[in-house]
């Protein structure tokens, strides 16, 4: 029976030249940094590993296969091997971000995500290109814009779409360079049909698009949606059907797990003298592994002035990622107050004759306080990702 058991998971262990190698036991990975034959890192995605500082004893590999489960605002990504399963992903995908109205008669799309971005820089630049055009003057002598370039390029993939695939893939490239990728199994999405054919959606062509990046770092094999949840109950993983956006492993990664476990067991057919069915073949072991929470910082492009005024009649600055403090918005910071520590991501600041601070948010991007610059220090510059475990 494949059931999860106590096997401790594995660390990721790289060449002093930085070619990947076969995963080892936190335990030797230990005597290797004590006695100086290998050094602990971290990778951008926050995952620990250690580099030899001698040369390996071989570069036999067995089977990794990755495991990508899509969903329309998060995604699951499992790496698994026949023994051991060595790192969850729960990926919260920047291009849909819902409102907190969600469900409701007025809910609405965050303007944080690329979706609401990108509407309200419609909407501004239709304002702005209203107030140059004098219509009380002939049309040959309004104040009429040439276009500076060809909009009509026939780019299929939205940019909300583009965002949630360039995430995915980002975490795989930043795998691929720690551990030997054999095999990436992904999940149809379903938007081809008998009826209708291919390409009937964006989500499919981002799908494809996504396929034919990955496919430079290992072979691609397309799932079956229908066939996930079979190898689900097999390895006996529980499916959190309620509310897909809890981080946790219930939810997208552990529907991850059991594509990339399709690759070490079977269902298949047998036939005998007396009798023929199915059988389950082979036999893969899923164990405990480090669960990351992948999201990105909801930062606003650089601005020249706020939408509304504020009192005074005065038009405040908006977005941007520098602060006159030596912080960038998305830096990782350490922050004392009153003898506590607190952990979080720049967000923004403030910087008037009376008050001087910055914002602290957590990887939900949710504010935890404003505090001195004084009594912040910085931990990480900004990798445009905010990573929690």
């Amino acid at each position: 029976m494949n059931t999860k058991t106590d096997q401790s998971t594995r660390v990721p262990v790289v060449d002093p030249e930085g070619k990947p190698l076969m995963p080892t036991t936190p335990a030797r990975a230990r005597k290797w940094i004590l006695k100086g034959r290998a050094v602990p890192k971290r990778n951008k995605l926050g995952v620990f590993y250690v580099q030899l500082t001698v040369k390996p004893s071989g570069y036999n590999t067995q089977p990794i296969v990755a495991g990508v489960d899509r969903g329309k605002c998060f995604t699951g990504i499992a790496f698994q091997t026949k023994l051991v399963t060595i790192a969850l992903f729960h990926a919260c995908l920047p291009g849909f971000y819902k409102s907190k109205n969600l469900g409701k008669k007025n809910e609405t799309l965050d303007r944080q995500s690329v979706t609401g971005k990108m509407a309200k820089r419609s909407e501004l630049r239709r304002t702005r290109r209203g107030q140059r055009i004098v219509c009380k003057k002939p049309f040959k002598l309004r104040n009429h814009r040439e276009k500076r370039f060809s909009n009509r390029r026939r780019k299929k993939l939205p940019p909300s779409v583009l965002s949630n695939r360039q995430m995915e893939l980002r975490i795989l490239n930043e795998m691929a360079l720690i551990l030997p990728i054999s095999e990436i199994r992904d999940e149809a999405c379903g938007g081809d049909t008998k009826k209708n054919g291919k390409g009937i959606s964006p989500v499919t062509v981002g799908q494809e698009w996504f396929r034919a990046e990955v496919s430079k770092i290992a072979p691609v094999v397309e799932m079956d949606s229908w066939d996930t949840g079979k190898y689900r109950d097999r390895l006996g993983l529980i499916k959190d059907r309620n509310n897909k956006s809890r981080q946790t492993p219930e939810t997208h990664a552990n529907d991850a797990i059991a594509l990339a476990a399709s690759y070490f067991i079977q269902y298949k057919p047998f036939h005998t003298a007396n009798t023929h069915g199915h059988e389950w073949v082979g036999n893969c072991i899923v164990t405990s592994a480090p669960f990351i929470v992948l999201t990105r910082p909801k930062l606003f492009r650089r601005k020249i002035y706020q939408e509304n005024y504020s009192k005074g009649g005065v038009l405040k600055r908006q977005g941007g990622t520098t602060t006159p403090f030596g912080f960038r918005s998305g830096d990782y910071v350490e922050a004392t107050f009153k003898g506590d520590k607190v952990r979080g991501w720049i967000g923004g600041f403030t910087n008037t004759g009376k008050t001087k601070n910055v914002s602290i948010y957590d990887h939900n991007w949710s504010r935890v306080g404003q505090f001195n610059p004084k009594n912040v220090r910085l931990l990480q510059r900004s990798s445009r990702l905010c990573i929690t475990r």
